[in-house]
């Protein structure tokens, strides 16, 4: 099974990489916007995880330079399961600017708040 699971890991991320989208092009201004709105979101995944691709590929295609967290790195996957409440990926982690933290987890509502910032600017 875990040859199997890295086979189609390695699939996914070759299919990912040939198949890759283009970043949209906004003007500095509006970008800056952005930028300043993305900075307190962090990305929980794997990568090869096609769920966390998913999101990837969202974020890139929208412009958005979102840190990301590989939980493979016992760390982050520490933070993810303590702070988070559970070991799943792909997790947007968004710190408030009241110290607080909220965790997104699903890859659909990921890419539907993504959206949802790349709009609201």
């Amino acid at each position: 099974m875990p040859l199997l699971r890295f086979i189609i890991g390695r699939i996914i991320l070759l299919v990912n990489f040939l198949t890759s989208p283009r970043s949209i092009k906004r003007a500095a201004e509006q970008q800056q916007v952005i930028d300043s709105k993305i900075e307190n979101l962090s990305l929980y995944q794997l990568e090869a995880c096609p769920f966390c691709v998913k999101v990837r590929r969202q974020a890139k295609r929208q412009n958005m330079k979102i840190e990301l967290r590989n939980i493979k790195d016992n760390l982050h996957s520490q933070a993810l399961e303590t702070e988070g409440g559970k070991r799943k990926v792909p997790c947007l982690r968004i710190d408030n600017q009241d110290g607080s933290s909220q965790w997104m987890y699903e890859s659909k509502s990921i890419v539907a708040y993504l959206d949802e910032v790349a709009t609201a600017a």
